[in-house]
């Protein structure tokens, strides 16, 4: 007998939310996009490539804001994962290595080509960034600097949304600022249906002690791993419409 389908509450900023949720209705299940975070470019950035030899992004958003800030493509490009290398490519660029892991995956993969390099590394991304990527390949006695050219500013979800949590099944959760604000929004409240579905340790770790059902991580921070466990059961890992269901934050 075939699962029921499953609520999914995507709390990712657009436009990453609604690829996701793409994903999730091919998988059968009931996407419900309802961000937690908005993307804000940063207003009068100066893009400074003196010295630069190649660029790190750790997030779609920030290649997405450098394309929009900046006209070079012909720098050499690291990525952190599949979604990242998606997003250079289809902004132009060329050179593109993708780690397929984390932060720390990121600058392992980039110390390992540090003898290539003439020239600083340049992490454009958020201007709180999840991990620490320049340090890291400072650390590894790289020439690193960060640039930041967005923000991630947390939104709050339809009232709505919030009054039925107790129908939900799933919660995505793709970075630790989001997380954060699940946190604050679950506070006080026991659901013991609710499982929240983390991309990495990091994500999971502002969730860690909310009264839900279970808080899962991905085995590998790729949004393809986090989807795996929509359908899983168990402490291990983890059931169709035809339309996406959107909410508007307010």
């Amino acid at each position: 007998m075939a699962s029921p389908p499953l609520t999914v509450w995507i709390t990712r900023a657009e436009p990453g939310a609604g690829a996701t949720a793409e994903r999730v209705l091919a998988l059968g299940h009931v996407p419900i996009v309802a961000p937690l975070l908005r993307i804000e470019a940063l207003a009068d950035v100066q893009v400074d490539l003196t010295g630069v030899a190649a660029l790190a992004f750790t997030s779609a958003n920030g290649v997405r804001a450098f394309a929009e800030a900046c006209p070079r493509r012909d720098l050499r490009v690291f990525s952190v994962g599949a979604g990242t290398t998606a997003a250079a490519k289809a902004a132009g660029f060329r050179a593109i290595l993708s780690a397929e892991g984390d932060v720390n995956a990121l600058a392992g993969r980039i110390a390992a080509r540090k003898s290539e390099l003439r020239g600083a590394v340049l992490h454009a991304g958020a201007a709180e960034p999840a991990g620490d990527l320049v340090g890291a390949l400072v650390a590894e006695g790289l020439e690193a600097r960060g640039l930041a050219l967005y923000d991630s500013v947390v939104t709050s979800p339809p009232e709505d949304l919030l009054a039925r949590l107790e129908t939900l099944d799933v919660v995505l959760l793709h970075s630790p600022r989001a997380a954060r604000a699940l946190a604050r929004l679950l506070r006080g409240r026991d659901l013991p249906k609710l499982r929240l579905l983390c991309l990495s340790a990091a994500v999971a770790k502002p969730v860690a002690r909310t009264k839900v059902r279970e808080v899962v991580r991905a085995p590998f921070p790729i949004e393809a791993a986090l989807l795996n466990l929509i359908g899983r059961g168990g402490s291990t890992g983890i059931s169709p419409t035809t339309a996406t269901r959107r909410l508007k934050s307010r």
